[in-house]
């Protein structure tokens, strides 16, 4: 015999699923609050720009991983010889960062003996400059605006920022979890920290990043003592390098165009106050001394293949060194 539905079964039905909606709904505003919660407290202003910045990478994190990076990089570099040009790049890099909003950091620069155009800082503080770069950089103004504007990526985290955009695109993967062991992570790693599949080359930022970086580090050059009016001097050299020639490896990743150098004459205010203040200044330092630069040593360079670009990633310029497939990476 069919059982009839009554108005009194109806109503406690109506009860049942309002209620099943109802914790559905609290369990739905929980997890909606929870991650606004971490996005709130992921979010961190940088110094200088004091633009809002969202990270989800850890510092200590962050600063071990820039140190392995760090790492395998110079195992298949070679340090100069040169020892005053050496002691230069870390007189002008300390002294850039005791000014930094980082200063405790475990700063260490070295000078790569290589034709390379090139700069690049890792997470923790780790900074290194080629030789190829000195002749450009011309003094230790010049030499202060490059290794500035790579100090101040690390200072405001953007490898951490881009690390943290490939945790999301890559949903799943925790934070917790990074690890330059994992064979898979390993090149999405690298290239957020600046350096990627891209051996002995720093990676391209996005112009947000490189406009920051341009800020901050005249900031920081001014505050070291340098005539932050050497950093529109020194993009300008690199302009005329680029005209009518193969872009070098560092102006690829860092285009030295006019409205870079425009941004730059906005925030020269700014840095010149800095400077002005100064009791000890340097200007623009003492002359670089220039040694002849070896050939570049590559024991595997007959062997090396084609990069290839890393899904996800936004990659510009790749040269024919891969950190993926050698054997420092391994």
């Amino acid at each position: 015999m069919d059982r009839k539905i009554t108005p009194l079964n109806k109503l406690h039905l109506q009860n049942i699923i309002n209620e099943s909606y109802n914790s559905a709904m609290r369990s739905y505003q929980k997890l909606i609050t929870l991650a606004c919660f971490a996005i709130i407290t992921s979010c961190v202003t940088t110094p200088i720009s004091n633009k809002s910045a969202l990270i989800m990478i850890p510092l200590r994190q962050e600063i071990s991983l820039g140190k392995q990076a760090y790492n395998q990089i110079l195992k298949k570099e070679n340090d100069s010889e040169d020892k005053d040009s050496f002691a230069l790049v870390e007189q002008v890099g300390l002294r850039i960062a005791n000014v930094s909003n980082m200063p405790n950091l475990d700063w260490e620069f070295h000078l790569i003996e290589s034709k390379q155009q090139n700069a690049f800082a890792l997470p923790g503080g780790k900074v290194a400059v080629y030789t190829g770069l000195l002749p450009i950089a011309m003094n230790e103004a010049g030499l202060a605006t490059v290794m500035s504007h790579e100090i101040a990526h690390v200072i405001a985290r953007h490898g951490a920022q881009r690390m943290t955009r490939q945790l999301i695109l890559t949903a799943g993967l925790m934070a917790t979890s990074i690890s330059l062991n994992n064979s898979k992570q390993k090149k999405i790693i690298m290239a957020a920290l600046g350096v990627g599949i891209v051996y002995g080359l720093t990676l391209p930022f996005s112009r947000t990043n490189e406009a920051e970086a341009d800020q901050i580090g005249l900031t920081y050059m001014a505050r070291a003592g340098y005539d932050p009016n050497e950093a529109v001097r020194f993009w300008k050299r690199f302009a005329d390098v680029k005209e009518g020639k193969e872009v070098p490896e560092f102006l690829s990743t860092h285009p030295a165009d006019e409205s870079r150098i425009a941004l730059l004459n906005r925030y020269l205010t700014r840095a010149k106050i800095d400077y002005n203040t100064l009791k000890i200044k340097y200007g623009l330092g003492k002359t670089i001394q220039l040694k002849e630069i070896a050939p570049d040593i590559d024991k595997n360079e007959s062997a090396l293949p084609s990069p290839r670009p890393i899904p996800s990633v936004s990659i510009e310029t790749l040269t024919q060194f891969e950190l993926g497939h050698h054997s420092h990476m391994e």
